[in-house]
């Protein structure tokens, strides 16, 4: 990989901005790509016409997610973060743009997912230096002070972008039912926001003395050269105890909803005679996009909490009901088709749930990255989460046009079985 364009430096007399600054809108902007990747494209492609079946296919952008630890060492060997962070924002401004103008493109499809895949690249490079950046500016003292802050930040461009830009492309449509152009505005809001941030990074990041090249493991060309401590890290991982359990639970304990996520928001907006609810775009981005990400995060918190309190072991099957569970609501939904209010209420629900039970998750893959190889332990472990939702996902759309909403939300509660009987195996001590 190319270094990135230097971008100039500030004048002498611009002074970085502290952490309580620079850790909240550098996380704001590592959401906004990944959510508009991953989650506001289903609703785009939706609205656009496009049937489920190629819905489905846009898990395939997470696949950057899942292998970015593969050339996170050529992040660490060309340039300083800094620079990275600047460049790749400018380049994510330069995405979202491009992908507001694909979309008046024929065959805007195809066109689009190209674009959204550069994207997706791009963004997780972008996540790759802003957390190696965390760690380099931060003081240990100070990691730990913020991790809150950037969670929370994160979770804000979750809501900024599956919630905000969805209901202003949704309020758009309606005065001016034009969908592409509404998407389009989204997305150059999107764009605008992300080019402000790079420039502001640009001018107030800090330069932490530790933010330098790291040429090990690289030879003189700068082509990565087979590091023995890169090599280590996955050797240590898959031969840790019950490596087989581990990876299965990765992968599975959220198969479920794995499957559930790419159809619910096609579900909300589809119309009767395709067995959807035929809500408006705007509702559609209050209930999932802003209040179910702030269920969303209650839930985490919640479960946090929980954790901390009564330990692993004692929460992993309660919460892991609390995530599957709730899948049931939208076989109800499926069939009985209720009022919008019970339809937000009801997938607040399930989000909150989600929430608890991804808690278990998370504290899971974290017990699990050792000594000496944390970071790369839990860079895998990811990486492996990712891969077990882009892979579900990628064949939910072909599942639900052949057996219709109510039954694939059935085949959904099932799928979450499996998950569920690998927590029998895996490792719960907390040490």
């Amino acid at each position: 990989m190319a270094a990135p364009a230097t971008i100039a430096a500030p004048p002498p007399s611009a002074r970085p901005c502290p952490p309580w600054i620079y850790v909240p809108t550098t996380y704001f902007a590592e959401g906004i790509p990944y959510m508009v990747v991953t989650s506001v494209s289903v609703i785009l492609y939706k609205t656009m016409g496009l049937p489920n079946r190629l819905i489905g296919l846009t898990s395939a952008l997470a696949l950057p997610w899942v292998i970015k630890m593969l050339w996170a060492p050529c992040v660490d060997a060309c340039s300083t973060k800094r620079r990275w962070i600047v460049a790749t924002q400018a380049l994510l401004a330069c995405g979202l743009a491009a992908a507001a103008v694909s979309l008046h493109l024929q065959p805007f499809f195809a066109v689009s997912m190209a674009i959204f895949a550069l994207i997706a690249f791009t963004s997780a490079t972008h996540d790759i230096a802003t957390d190696g950046f965390y760690i380099l500016s931060l003081p240990a003292e100070q990691q730990a002070l913020f991790s809150g802050v950037r969670s929370t930040c994160y979770r804000l461009a979750m809501i900024f972008s599956s919630g905000i830009l969805v209901m202003l492309a949704g309020v758009m449509e309606q005065r001016t039912h034009d969908t592409a152009s509404s998407w389009t505005a989204a997305l150059a809001l999107a764009a605008v926001i992300m080019l402000a941030l790079s420039l502001f990074h640009n001018r107030c990041l800090p330069r932490p003395v530790a933010d330098s090249p790291a040429r090990q493991g690289f030879s003189a060309g700068g082509t990565v050269s087979a590091a023995p401590p890169f090599l280590a890290a996955f050797r240590s991982y898959f031969t840790q105890p019950q490596v087989t359990a581990v990876v299965a639970f990765i992968l599975l304990y959220r198969l479920g909803e794995a499957m559930l996520v790419k159809m619910a928001q096609p579900f909300l907006l589809d119309n009767a005679a395709r067995g959807g609810l035929q809500i408006s775009m705007a509702a559609v981005g209050f209930a999932y996009g802003t209040m179910g990400t702030i269920c969303l995060l209650a839930g985490g918190i919640l479960g946090g909490w929980l954790i901390a309190r009564f330990g692993f072991r004692r929460c992993v099957w309660p919460m892991a009901i609390a995530l599957n569970a709730p899948d049931l609501v939208y076989v109800y939904l499926a069939v009985a088709k209720p009022s919008l209010a019970a339809v937000y209420a009801l997938v607040a629900l399930e989000q909150f749930g989600y929430g608890i039970g991804f808690s278990a998750f998370t504290i899971f893959l974290m017990y699990r990255a050792r000594e000496p190889f944390k970071t790369s332990h839990y860079a895998i472990s990811t990486g492996l989460m990712a891969l077990g939702l882009m892979l579900p996902g990628f064949i939910s759309g072909y599942l639900q046009e052949y057996l219709g909403y109510a039954r694939f939300f059935i085949l959904v509660c099932f799928l979450t079985i499996p998950g569920m009987f690998t927590i029998i195996w895996i490792p719960r001590d907390e040490s």
